[in-house]
């Protein structure tokens, strides 16, 4: 599948920044499932200081605020060939070991309703456990959109019985780690059936199965991701594969437009 994907970022502020910097990962992954045929960003009142890969190999683009500006856009677009392989992403590449993504968070602290949960759900660490650990998820915590913070914890999410993509992927992160498998959290781009815009990215996760290598599991949907999903950003939870992180002086009264189209060509 071929699909051509526009991510505009625009942010206004009622006082000018007077310093801003901003770490991007917007950067599709290139791999044997995904071919990035095209990609650039470009940004308006600032200005891109360098480009780097991080030990998840993720693209990390570094933006700067022009100073005294009230206004800042950033735009990455570009177009991407994707195949269809069930959803299995392979043989883990370093340069992190693969023991890092058992690593627990904050986000992803099993704790005592988690574990409770686990028990109760009594999956097995395969293949086919995790994919009956994806039903009992969803069914234990309702997707619904704004029903969440952008700072909830796993077991935040699941005593409340409602979230978002960011909220199941960190339940089911929790569970998998506290089974002993290593797993990860994936930030892309997903081509919707009923629509090309959106205003939000995707996030699923994915674990390390033996025999199949990395494998992702999109709880919210119910499937294993297949030619519909770009892989952008992967970390041991939403803070490390964030699109946007940074910092800014000045900038009060922010206002925050975000676009992203997807569509196959």
């Amino acid at each position: 599948m071929y699909l051509k994907i526009t991510h505009a970022t625009q942010y206004r502020f009622g006082e000018p920044v007077r310093y801003g910097l901003q770490q991007l990962r917007k950067t599709p992954k290139s791999s044997p499932q995904q071919q990035i045929t095209r990609w650039k960003t470009r940004v308006e009142h600032g200005r891109k200081e360098l480009s780097f890969e991080d030990h998840h190999h993720n693209t990390v683009e570094l933006i700067s605020f022009e100073r005294g500006t009230n206004a800042l856009s950033v735009i990455s677009e570009g177009e991407v060939v994707l195949t269809d392989t069930g959803g299995i992403v392979g043989l883990h590449r370093g340069p992190s070991p693969l023991w890092l993504y058992r690593r627990q968070t904050q986000m992803t602290r099993a704790r005592t309703r988690l574990k409770a949960f686990l028990r109760a759900a009594d999956v097995s660490p395969d293949l086919d456990g995790l994919h009956r650990l994806m039903g009992e998820i969803a069914c234990a915590v309702t997707y619904m959109v704004g029903a969440s913070e952008p700072n909830w914890s796993a077991e935040d999410a699941l005593e409340a019985g409602q979230g978002v993509c960011q909220d199941h992927t960190h339940i089911f992160l929790a569970c998998a780690r506290e089974m002993g498998l290593p797993a990860r959290y994936v930030s892309g781009y997903l081509m919707l059936n009923d629509r090309t815009v959106q205003e939000a990215m995707h996030a699923w996760a994915e674990a390390h199965v033996e025999g199949l290598g990395w494998v992702g599991f999109d709880v919210s949907n119910g499937i294993s991701p297949d030619a519909r999903y770009v892989r952008v950003a992967t970390g041991l939870d939403y803070l490390e594969a964030s699109p946007v992180s940074g910092l800014r002086v000045g900038g009060t009264d922010e206002v925050l437009d975000v676009r992203i189209d997807v569509a196959q060509q």
